[in-house]
């Protein structure tokens, strides 16, 4: 009987990583992300494989995001030499994702091991290198929706779009054992039925296991449409008070997302004179590969660009300022009222935000707004918790800048969406809740045994599910 091992997301929302086992068939390894929050070089350093590397016939990436791809270089640099087997768009982004994240982190260790030498310390070696990020990007193989891809002799998998971020894909994998069919089902990370650009989550009617991320399990998130009318009344508010907005977004969707709907208000007279800088690197190269991709993304999204006659998302958005420099980052600064930064990184983690966090947080004219989950232990969820005084670069500083959340922006679905998903079987799978607080998957377990009569397991790391 085919199992699979959680080794990462279990009963908490990141580092997703998940082994599938099948006698005769091989050991396949279902994303291999890395945990949110902290120091770099130590959420790195500290990451442990609990299975060996070289062992696995292959990886199968359900999308680019750093949790659940961050730690692919360091399963190459550990022995792993495999096929990556992944979506087109997101063996494209993966190129970008990955050697910036690379970037950050030898930095960060250099910095590291300039302050250990100085304290006559011993130096930390890299747990992976720039090369390493080259064998990754070797090794995938990106394959279009709905393409039956062939495993190993009696196993296949397809990949259907999760309408999470461009790319992302719900896994179907079928599996020849003693002459049985089993198909496990790996949602990776599921997006909102309303989110712009993004294509609704397909459906799938059989399985023997469904994994079903839950990061939203307990709540639900405002409709599109109110939340647009909730961004445009926070902007208005700043603007009277003649403050900045900060907006922490995650390079690849949220960003773009955010983008559009500046887009429509501006096209709509609604943008007051905003000056919009995108400052990040790594969010302007994603952004350029979604407008390489718009085909894939929602043909009722793209008919408001076709009819501003615009050819990306860029210029859909005239006052949009790109700032990939550091010189043009640091001349925001000297702004003093009217500007919408949007910088990563999404949770506060790391990046340029940080900086504009520094330089605007203590101001209360100004806002700072959260537009998406932000992970336990990470600055973003001090500060959406209400944390009053935080330290930044050896620096306290009072929190005065009001701090606003916009759930409905989330790129993950809500409690009714995932169990709307789950429903579309066409009997009870079991299932199983990955990706989520254990709050979260306890409020989706007990909805799903009441509405599906479903009793969904809620795993912890290293437990073992046999299908």
């Amino acid at each position: 009987m085919p199992t699979v091992t959680c080794f990462g997301a279990a009963r908490e929302v990141t580092g997703s990583c998940h082994l599938l086992e099948a006698a005769g068939v091989g050991r396949f390894l279902l994303d291999c992300g890395m945990h949110q929050g902290g120091d770099a070089v130590d959420r790195v350093q500290d990451e442990v494989f609990a299975f060996d590397p070289a062992s696995l016939d292959a990886v199968i990436l359900s999308h680019a995001h750093l949790d659940h791809s961050g730690l692919l270089p360091r399963l190459f640099h550990e022995g792993f030499s495999g096929p990556l087997l992944c979506t087109e768009a997101t063996a494209e982004l993966l190129v970008i994702m990955l050697k910036d994240a690379a970037g950050l982190y030898l930095r960060d260790l250099e910095r590291a091991n300039l302050r250990n030498r100085r304290r006559g310390r011993g130096e930390i070696a890299p747990r992976y290198t720039m090369e390493d990020v080259d064998a990754v990007i070797r090794a995938c193989k990106g394959y279009a929706y709905n393409q039956r891809v062939a495993l190993a002799d009696g196993a296949s998998l397809v990949f259907q779009d999760a309408g999470h971020i461009l790319g992302s894909a719900i896994i179907e994998i079928r599996c020849m054992e003693a002459g049985e069919v089993r198909t496990l089902v790996y949602s990776g990370d599921l997006g909102k039925t309303d989110s712009v650009l993004m294509r609704r989550p397909a459906t799938l009617q059989h399985a023997d296991l469904v994994m079903m991320e839950s990061t939203y399990g307990d709540r639900e998130h405002r409709t599109e449409i109110d939340t647009v009318a909730e961004f445009r009344e926070i902007l208005r508010d700043t603007w009277a008070r003649g403050g900045n907005v900060m907006i922490p977004a995650f390079a690849v969707g949220r960003t773009q997302e955010i983008l559009f709907h500046l887009g429509c208000l501006y096209h709509a007279g609604e943008l007051d004179d905003w000056q919009v800088f995108l400052d990040s690197p790594m969010a302007i190269a994603v952004t350029e590969t979604y407008n390489n991709w718009l085909r894939l993304l929602d043909d009722t999204d793209m008919k408001a660009l076709e009819a501003a006659h615009r050819a990306s998302l860029n210029t859909f958005l005239p006052t949009l300022r790109l700032t990939p420099d550091t010189e043009q980052s640091m001349a925001i600064n000297r702004i003093k009222s009217g500007a919408i930064i949007i910088a990563g990184s999404g949770m506060c983690t790391g990046g340029r935000i940080r900086h504009h966090i520094k330089q605007r947080i203590w101001d209360e004219r100004n806002t700072l707004i959260f537009a998406g989950f932000q992970a336990r232990g990470t600055l973003g969820r001090l500060l959406v918790d209400g944390i009053r005084k935080i330290r930044l670069f050896q620096d306290e500083f009072v929190v005065k800048a009001q701090i606003e959340t916009l759930g409905g922006l989330s790129a993950h679905a809500g409690q009714s969406e995932l169990v709307a998903w789950l429903s579309a079987f066409d009997r009870c799978p079991a299932t199983v809740l990955v990706h989520g607080e254990a709050s979260a998957q306890i409020a989706l377990a007990e909805r799903l045994q009441t509405e599906l009569g479903i009793e969904a397991g809620i795993p912890e790391r290293g437990e073992v599910i046999a299908f």
